[in-house]
């Protein structure tokens, strides 16, 4: 296996669709797209061209299908290489045969995020936008499509390089001043240029948590005394009928999971059971299983029918919000630790959401989309700037090259090892 012969794969998801695309690139993929291509010569196209005409088998000449190959020529591709695009029908069938007949032409089957790897060996994406492009092509919600994006167009990347370059600088100085002292050199600031620094990566940490977020999403519970309007809140929430809402105490026995996205993060909000002193065994389990559900989930909405008597609450977990229900009735009581909605009328449900961004991300959302390696990089790097910070200027150099080195790592410039590398990689689709 070579960095530079030409890889094949199917791009586009499994299953049936209108179109289906299979990829070619490296040295000699024009030549190999020309034993598979009946219609223009691909080898006497441009960059950025493409023409209609037939996908065939090169051995027996059959006829697979008809389609639109597309040509991209180095280094003006996604690989850096010269590439292309035969864009046919979406039949799994129809792909698996053209996927063969590259084979058969010369190519081979690409490995796992190969394309983006190349990509990565020609420069044409550093390791942070490598890991960007997986981010965005598993991304569910759009706060972490957008977060993705600006680390694939280059945002976290040049922030990085500006931190990087402000250590080399400072590095420079420190030497300076150990090996010509004599030669007057100025003295720089140096613990105000490591705490900048430091308040950067700090500022970056930070955002950890609205990654894993944007990632993983995040469970939402509602929990509260029968009939206190938990379902209704639900189906509110969702902009469709979900939860079965019922007058008669005590509906919901067990609970119920529904997705929703609310400011890009994609959550699954779970309505439970009414919690309330029971005889009955099995709704006793349910209010048992509501208040288990509760200490797991990342946020709690604690329900209360603000037009009954006003229930005790049970011990809530840190991450909870208390909603009043039924704000368009007459109040038997006022909290202002509670947030008044209506389901009915649709009143209280934009600030309750709001309250809900603001309990889960913060008060900012969170520039990027930080995978775990990036984070222990990151961290890395602040610990060695901490010990910068206490350290005489004349010791503080090998700190400062470790927190140097975590820097550069994020962008794949200096010791990633091989086995890092090839672990970012393994995780993509086999098209990518």
């Amino acid at each position: 296996m070579t960095l530079r012969e030409p890889i094949c794969a199917i791009a586009t998801p499994p299953g049936k669709g209108a179109i289906g695309v299979v990829r070619l690139s490296g040295e000699g993929a024009l030549e190999v797209a020309s034993r598979v291509w009946r219609g223009k010569d691909p080898r006497g196209l441009g960059g950025g061209r493409f023409t209609l005409g037939e996908v065939v088998d090169p051995e027996t000449g059959e006829v697979l299908d008809q389609a639109l190959l597309l040509v991209f020529r180095a280094p003006r591709s996604y690989t850096g290489e010269d590439a292309c695009e035969f864009q046919t029908h979406g039949s799994p069938a129809v792909l698996r045969r053209v996927l063969e007949a590259l084979v058969k032409a010369g190519a081979r089957l690409a490995g796992p995020g190969e394309f983006t790897f190349r990509a990565y060996m020609n420069g044409k994406l550093d390791l942070a936008q490598a890991e960007a492009v997986l981010a965005l092509v598993e991304a569910e919600g759009d706060l972490a499509r957008r977060q993705a994006l600006r680390s694939l167009e280059g945002g976290f990347s040049r922030r990085i390089a500006a931190l990087e370059d402000r250590l080399l600088s400072l590095l420079a100085h420190i030497q300076a001043l150990l090996d010509y002292p004599e030669e007057g050199v100025e003295p720089l600031e140096a613990r105000r240029v490591i705490g900048e620094v430091l308040k950067e990566v700090e500022a970056l940490l930070a955002q950890a948590r609205s990654s894993r977020l944007a990632q993983r999403g995040a469970r939402l519970a509602l929990i509260g005394a029968p009939n206190a309007g938990k379902s209704s809140l639900l189906n509110a929430l969702l902009g469709y009928e979900r939860a079965l809402v019922s007058p008669i105490p005590g509906t919901t026995r067990d609970y119920l999971e529904a997705p929703l996205e609310l400011f890009g993060i994609p959550l699954l909000a779970v309505d439970t059971a009414g919690i309330r002193d029971t005889s009955d065994p099995l709704e006793r389990a349910g209010v048992e299983r509501a208040l288990r559900i509760a200490q797991e989930a990342d946020l709690v909405l604690y329900v209360a029918d603000r037009s009954a008597p006003k229930p005790s609450p049970p011990p809530l977990p840190p991450r909870s919000l208390k909603v009043a229900t039924k704000a368009d009735l007459p109040p038997l009581w006022e909290d202002p630790g509670f947030i008044p909605v209506s389901s009915v009328t649709g009143e209280g449900l934009e600030r309750l959401k709001e309250a809900i961004r603001e309990v889960l991300l913060g008060k900012e959302e969170g520039e990027y989309l930080l995978s775990e390696r990036q984070l222990e990089a990151l961290h890395r790097a602040r610990e060695r700037l901490r010990e910068a910070l206490c350290l005489p200027e004349d010791l503080m150099g090998m700190a400062l090259e470790e927190a140097l080195r975590a820097l550069a790592s994020l962008r794949g410039r200096r010791e990633v090892s091989e086995e890092v590398v090839a672990r970012i990689f393994e995780r993509f689709c086999v098209g990518k």
